[in-house]
């Protein structure tokens, strides 16, 4: 699982969640996650959620963490699965620098009314592919939310742990997968 934080600023408009964004940008191969920093600006033409393109919502922040993961298997529940486990370990990070009680509905966080978190999981004709973003400012969202700057804590050090803890999880169910034998 190949992990790497983009340190160019980056913005985010719905157009990187595409097959091959980790290749293209670091030079990776395979499965992996990378996140940076940068706004988010998702106008309904690149959104993926049909929820929200019913909806008219688009997603705007002026400045937010994200995480792009990259998995090549065509498998979406599997993948929608990964999501929520990536929030999971979202929160848990949270959970362990804060003393706030953090709630997970689905596959975003919120914190009392404060959304914190956007997140969708989606295939590509070679892949699947998840984005999740958690806001570090709050100015301007079109909605309540909280972010990162709110709590104090650096974004980028907060990426490269939850990155850590993604590539462990994932190693963790591949050696779950390797070590049993089949009953009959």
């Amino acid at each position: 699982m190949n992990i790497h934080f983009i340190e160019k600023e980056t913005a985010y408009n719905g157009s990187q969640l595409r097959s091959h964004f980790i290749l293209n940008n670091t030079g990776l191969y395979g499965d992996g996650i990378v996140a940076f920093i940068g706004p988010c600006d998702v106008k309904l033409d690149h959104m993926v959620d049909l929820e929200d393109v019913i909806a008219k919502k688009s997603i705007y922040s002026e400045s937010m963490l994200h995480f792009i993961v990259e998995h090549f298997d065509m498998d979406l529940e599997r993948m929608v699965l990964r999501q929520r486990l990536l929030i999971s370990l979202i929160q848990t990070e949270l959970l362990d620098q804060l003393d706030q009680k953090i709630v997970r509905r689905g596959d975003d966080l919120y914190l009392d009314e404060y959304k914190l978190t956007v997140s969708i999981a989606t295939t590509t004709p070679v892949s699947c592919v998840i984005h999740t973003g958690i806001n570090i400012n709050s100015n301007n969202t079109p909605v309540l939310t909280q972010g990162l700057n709110d709590f104090g804590i650096n974004p980028q050090a907060f990426a490269r742990a939850v990155m850590n803890r993604y590539a462990e999880e994932i190693a963790g169910v591949t050696k779950a997968c390797t070590k049993v034998r089949g009953v009959q």
